[in-house]
């Protein structure tokens, strides 16, 4: 059995606080890189992910119950948002994007960067105080032969 990529709705969740809409939605097997955040000028969130490793024909697929391929969801935001000020992180297989209320909403594409294994993230104001001419960077972590993750003192 060949395994065959199809194009797969994401659901998500919808939460609205005072200040910000946040959406969250479930993207198993992505890298971060892969994934790709639109806000329209016309309110619409749209979430696109493309999964890169299909199986290869040296496997033989017995069994197909889940589909690898991309993920694409449209939807309408309840309320106008800034895009340009949104957060997105992915961990664990989600997507999680903030994006701050506004009196209108502004066009924005989220692409999401590495920050470490299989997690990544977008900042931008949502949520996040900045100081202007700073900017959010990582740290690397050494991890010893051990496999324990040492933290460094801040």
């Amino acid at each position: 059995m060949q395994e065959k990529q199809k194009v797969q709705i994401v659901p998500v969740k919808v939460y609205r606080s005072a200040d910000r809409i946040t959406v969250a939605a479930p993207l198993p097997g992505l890298q971060p890189e892969d994934i790709l955040v639109t806000v329209t000028e016309e309110g619409n969130l749209v979430i696109h992910g493309e999964v890169r490793g299909m199986l290869k024909d040296i496997k033989e697929l017995l069994v197909d119950e889940w589909s690898v391929g991309e993920y694409h969801r449209e939807l309408d935001l309840p309320e106008s948002v800034d895009g340009s000020g949104a957060n997105a992180t992915y961990g664990n297989g989600v997507l999680v994007v903030s994006l701050p209320k506004s009196a209108y909403s502004t066009a924005a594409v989220l692409k999401l960067e590495k920050v470490g294994i299989d997690r990544g993230e977008r900042v931008g104001l949502a949520g996040h105080l900045q100081m202007r001419g700073t900017r959010m960077s990582t740290i690397p972590v050494p991890v010893p032969e051990a496999g324990y993750l040492l933290m460094p003192e801040l």
